[in-house]
């Protein structure tokens, strides 16, 4: 049988292994669709699906409680993917990869301001100077990082948003409820505040998209795989983990979409993307060693 801390470890690749791959959805899925109709959708199939799988009620919450499920969906479910699009028309992708990467240094930050229980010492911050060398040769790829403040504030923003979403996630596990339950609650508070996007961005409902195959593959996939499945892999590994040693996996997202190019979409590794691979494990295992985290740390 599998420790915690394993069973921990795992959910949270598998859920940045699957994460990693969303990009080749999204790709296919804005050719009919806008950001945030995508982000409406994904979110909605992921509600009904958890709702499927545990039809029972979330019952017995305070007031307290709910204002941090609601406080978890602004920032995991919509701000987080709406500061993350907009960047994207603002900046390069390299910079919103690079970038994004920063969220388990705030979520380190975070954790020790508000948890006061995931400590991590001066190894954690010399993995993490090592994964993003790692992933900006990954990002950059031959080309190079511009500034665009607007887009690179935007995405730094995400990262933050980020942070408090891993934090607020692990306040939620201490309640005791089952994780699906509570991520079906963060789902939807996160599409009620979502609600107000729909008009600024002229979303369209036109559910005839749909009867297209590949559109109606992918949105599952974000729906059911990305969405239901890894948020609530994403959320148990917080429960196990903590806040800090699971964010440290959003280091393999890069090298996941790295991997995934390769096998699926039959693109050329270079030797700068494979060097930022290399970089960015060896980061990962640097940051996520028991050997550089205090005995307080969890």
């Amino acid at each position: 049988m599998l420790s915690n801390s394993t069973a921990g470890h795992l959910t949270a690749l598998f859920s940045v292994a699957v994460w990693g791959t969303t990009f080749i959805s999204t790709k296919i899925l804005l050719a009919a669709f806008q950001p945030v109709e995508i982000l409406f959708f994904r979110f909605v199939l992921g509600v009904i699906a958890l709702l499927l799988v545990c039809p029972r009620r979330l019952r017995g919450t305070s007031k307290s409680q709910e204002l941090t499920f609601a406080a978890a969906g602004l920032c995991g479910i919509c701000l987080y993917y709406l500061l993350e699009n907009i960047a994207l028309t603002y900046t390069l992708a390299a910079n919103v990869g690079v970038i994004i990467s920063v969220a388990p240094f705030f979520t380190a930050i975070l954790s020790h301001l508000f948890l006061r229980e995931e400590k991590p010492q001066a190894h954690f911050f010399c993995g993490f100077v090592v994964a993003m060398a790692g992933i900006f040769l990954i990002s950059c790829n031959g080309s190079k990082l511009e500034l665009n403040p607007a887009g690179d504030l935007l995405a730094l923003l995400a990262a933050l948003v980020w942070a408090f979403y891993s934090v607020l996630t692990k306040k939620i596990s201490l309640y005791g409820y089952p994780t699906i339950l509570t991520t079906r609650r963060i789902f939807a508070y996160g599409i009620l505040f979502m609600l107000p996007a729909l008009f600024i961005f002229d979303f369209q409902l036109d559910l005839a998209r749909f009867t297209t195959p590949v559109y109606l593959f992918n949105i599952i996939f974000l729906g059911l795989g990305a969405s239901a499945l890894c948020f609530v892999t994403w959320n148990f590994a917080v429960k196990l983990l903590g806040a800090v040693k699971t964010s440290i996996y959003i280091y393999m997202v890069p090298v996941i979409t790295v991997i995934t190019s390769v096998l699926i979409l039959h693109e050329q590794i270079t030797v700068m993307a494979a060097a930022g691979t290399v970089l960015t494990l060896s980061g990962l295992l640097l940051s996520e060693s028991k050997l550089f985290w205090s005995k307080e740390s969890k």
